[in-house]
């Protein structure tokens, strides 16, 4: 079973959040904890109080619906930062100018499953994101060059 936990509207721009959820997914909690704990991003401490409400959550639903869930045994299956509505902000620019920039807002979601249930884990994460992407065909240039010069050699 899957325990979630989600934060919305987080002052840290979602592709810094992202580095931070990348060295955590696939790690047993404790692991990430610690990971967390250690981090020196901005964004890993709300992340951290993220991770404590999925475990959390764990609890008490193992609670409420009488499920036999190990702490011990969870791991962080997905862990997605998304984007949020932008804060539009004008800077004093030089010759009373004014610069736009846009402050970024993140959606985070982390999601925990129990390791070795149902034959998940860091086998099945690493399973999903090693799958070999398709190499294109290349053909050499020196080919094309050939083929330009027979078409000319044919026209004239």
């Amino acid at each position: 079973m899957d325990f979630r936990a989600e934060m919305r509207f987080l002052r840290v721009s979602p592709q810094k959040a992202r580095l931070v959820l990348g060295l955590i997914q696939g790690r047993s909690v404790e692991e990430a904890r610690n990971t967390l704990l250690f981090t020196k991003k901005r964004a890993a401490a709300p992340i951290g109080k993220l991770l404590q409400s999925a475990v959390d959550n764990a609890n008490f639903l193992s609670a409420e619906k009488n499920l036999d869930v190990e702490i011990d045994n969870l791991y962080v299956k997905s862990a997605i930062a998304n984007d949020g509505p932008r804060m539009k902000r004008i800077r004093p620019a030089p010759q009373g100018r004014a610069y736009r920039y846009q402050r970024r807002i993140a959606h985070i979601e982390l999601v925990l499953a129990e390791r070795g249930k149902n034959g998940g884990g860091s086998a099945a994460v690493a399973e999903e994101t090693a799958a070999p992407a398709k190499a294109k065909r290349r053909v050499p240039a020196a080919t094309k060059k050939a083929a330009g010069k027979k078409k000319a050699a044919q026209k004239g």
